[in-house]
Parts: structure tokens; sequence; C-alpha cells
């Protein structure tokens, strides 16, 4: 590793980059995308067919509850396993891959591939670390993703983690011409075009010195706090009770050396024109939509049909059937808080009723309109000015209150690390 990184919480990292071939088939997108449509994995499934993929490294959150699960993450492993063995990468040691992603309406998010030191990142609430969740974690949702990761000889990421600081990434964008173009290629389903390149040694110099700027900065005025999740955070937690696993069974001054102390990100800038911050709606299954709402009626004495003063629910529960409730005596700061938690509470009386979270008005509009037995609420992304310092003050939001984009402007699985010695 490079010196000058030592101590940060964003470095270099040695990177895997798939080779000899097709690189739209290699990338598919995260995996916690399209739960409630399997035909858009089956498309996938079926474009990539037998070509080296991606898709045969990751669990699409869809077939978590599946038969077959356990006998899935098996083969997985054993894919990844097969690829090293194949010589499918190529390695770059110590590497920063700065990208370009040109997104469906044509913004281009401008990022820089790395990784970042668990050590320094935590998702509880009151956190301290350097990098920190912004919304609650769904515990439920570590297990399974840890199952995957935790005999998985690399990692591959999805994550994306925010920085509220100018001169990190946006000084690369005029420098490309100074390094080495790595890929540039379509991504599939309407993913967009994705370019990247190996920053030379004194960009990374120029990049060290500008992330220890700011965190000396942030260790003064910010409580420490340098970087917070925008997308990812489960797969991060996952990551993190990996790592602490293996602590528990290795030497202490072993830790450093931990490939698993790691985990492999993308770094974006927060105040990149393309990084727009959307809500997360939430659609409803297996109900009878006016029995729920009665529900969440009863369940806030507070609440009227209509707009009016407080949180504003709006719903859909099919193409002629939509309306609003309003808590007006909310005690949640957030609607999405108000909601969530009517919701936790209907489901852990309703078992067989599911929710999905889902990224982008039209779909939850389409999911409840498909189906009779559902309905969706729509939410409104919140204001984001002031975000870190609210995470400084207030700590978490509440879980699933935002996304970075829509589903087809996710990150695509891409680079790798190796995770095992």
């Amino acid at each position: 590793m490079t010196n000058y990184f030592e101590g940060l919480p964003f470095q270099p990292a040695d990177i895997l980059l798939p080779r000899n071939c097709d690189l739209t088939l290699w990338s598919v997108v995260a995996c916690d995308q399209y739960t409630s449509r399997p035909e858009y994995w089956q498309r996938v499934e079926e474009r990539v067919g037998r070509a080296p993929s991606t898709l045969r490294l990751i669990l699409p959150e869809s077939c978590l509850e599946g038969p077959s699960v356990e006998t899935d993450i098996m083969e997985i492993n054993s894919n990844m396993s097969r690829y090293l063995r194949e010589g499918r990468f190529q390695e770059y040691p110590d590497a920063l891959i700065y990208v370009e992603r040109t997104l469906s309406n044509g913004w281009v998010r401008r990022g820089l591939v790395g990784m970042v030191d668990l050590e320094q990142y935590d998702y509880e609430p009151g956190s301290h670390s350097a990098i920190r969740a912004t919304e609650g974690t769904v515990m439920s949702r570590i297990p399974p993703r840890v199952a995957v990761r935790k005999n998985a000889p690399i990692e591959l990421p999805h994550a994306m983690v925010l920085a509220d600081c100018n001169d990190i990434i946006p000084p690369l964008s005029s420098q490309t011409d100074e390094m080495e173009l790595l890929y540039n290629f379509e991504l599939m389903e309407g993913g967009g075009h994705i370019k990247g390149w190996l920053l030379t040694q004194e960009q990374q110099e120029q990049t060290a010195q500008a992330i220890r700027y700011w965190k000396e900065w942030a260790d003064r005025e910010r409580d420490g706090l340098l970087f917070v999740v925008g997308d990812g955070n489960h797969s991060l937690a996952a990551a993190k009770a990996c790592y602490e696993r293996r602590k528990g069974l290795t030497d202490p001054s072993q830790w450093p050396d931990l490939p698993s102390r790691y985990a492999l990100c993308e770094l974006v800038n927060f105040y990149d024109g393309s990084v727009e911050i959307g809500a997360i709606h939430r659609v409803v299954f297996g109900v009878k939509p006016e029995e729920l709402l009665e529900a969440l009626m009863d369940h806030y004495p507070s609440a009227v049909q209509g707009d009016g003063e407080g949180h504003s629910l709006s719903y859909v529960i099919n193409r002629w059937s939509q309306g609003t409730v309003t808590v007006t005596k909310p005690q949640a700061s957030l609607p999405v808080g108000t909601l969530q938690s009517f919701l936790d509470d209907y489901i852990a009386a309703h078992p067989k009723t599911r929710v999905d979270y889902i990224h982008g008005e039209t779909e939850a509009r389409a999911l409840a309109c498909e189906r009779e037995d559902a309905i969706a609420f729509l939410l409104t992304a919140p204001e984001w000015e002031g975000l870190f310092d609210s995470i400084v003050q207030d700590g978490l939001l509440p879980r699933k209150t935002f996304s970075i984009g829509e589903a087809h402007d996710k990150r695509f699985y891409l680079e790798a690390r190796k995770i095992r010695k």
C-alpha cells in the first residue's frame, strides 16, 4: 500500500478486472434491485447465457428466500474460485480507478474505486467513526449477505460512499489524458455507459493529500465524520461482520494485514450534479388494501383522509384508486419514519404480508396496479443540504429513507478484490 494513504479510511486496493470477455455481459446491476421483478433477472439470465458474467458471482435478493439458496451460495463461491483459476481477472495492484458513469438521463456521475478500512466504518447509532451509515440497518438483511461473503474468495462492490468535499474527485475529471483507460463500454438494460481510468502515482498522492486535509478538518469540526454511505450499507455491514468474525480467530498483531479488513467501494462526490437523492417507496403485498388503510388510520388516531398539516402518506392501489392519509400529530421526524413504524407493527401481526422497497415512483405505481393484493406508498425525498451535519447531530435516519438514483442507474458489478489469502 502506498505510504501516503497510511491511516486514511479510503485507500488504493489490489483491484481485479475481467479480461477476454464481453464487458456488457460481464456487468450486471446491484443484487438488491428489481426484487419484485423476477422477469428482469430472467431477462438478464437469457442475455448472458454461458458468457462469463458477474451474474454467476452474486445472489440477487429476489433469490434470497428461494428453496435452493444454500446451493446457490456454494455455486457462487465455486464460480469465483473457477474464474480465479482460469485467469479470468487481471490484477492492478495498489490501484485507484477514476470512473465516469453516463446515466440514462445523460448526466455523468464521477467516482473513485478503492477500498474503505472497516475499522473506520460503523453502522451503529451513535457512532463516531470516519465513515458512517446514513440510515438504520435492517438487521435481518445482514445474515444472508454474510452467508454469501464468509467463504467467498473475492468480493464485488455495489456500495457507493459519499464525500461532501470538492477537491478529492472533481480535479481528476480534467486529468484523464494522463491516465490509462481501462474500460469503456455500454451497460445492459438501460444502465448507460461507463468508463474507467487508472490513476498515476502522482494523482494518487494528490488524492491522498486531499483526503487527509478533509479528515483533519472533520476531526476538528464534525465529530470525525468524513464520508457517509449512500448505497450498499447492508453490504458494508456484512463485510464488517465478516471482518469482526475473522478478528476473533486471528492474533491482533495480524489484524492490519487481513484482507477482510477492507471492502471495495466507489467514492462519489456528494455535490456532483448527477447525484439525485430520491425517496425509497414501499409496496406492500399480500394485503387487502382497504383493510390496511383502515389499520393505518387506527394505528394513528390523529390520522385523517386527504392532505393536511403533518406527515402526508400518498398511496396507490390501482389505476383508478389513489389518495393520501395524513398523520397530523406525528412523533417521527420524517414521513418515512411514521409509515415504517406502522408497517413494522402491521407485518409483525400479519406474517404473510410482505413489503418491498422500490427505487422509482413509476415502478412502485406499476407494481401496485398489476396486483389486487398490493398497495404502494409513495414518499418524497427529504432535503439533503445538511445531510452530513444532521447525521452528526441527530444520528441515523429511518431505514430505507433515500436512494441515489433509480434502479437502472445503480452501480453495476465490474471490479473485484481478493478477500482471502
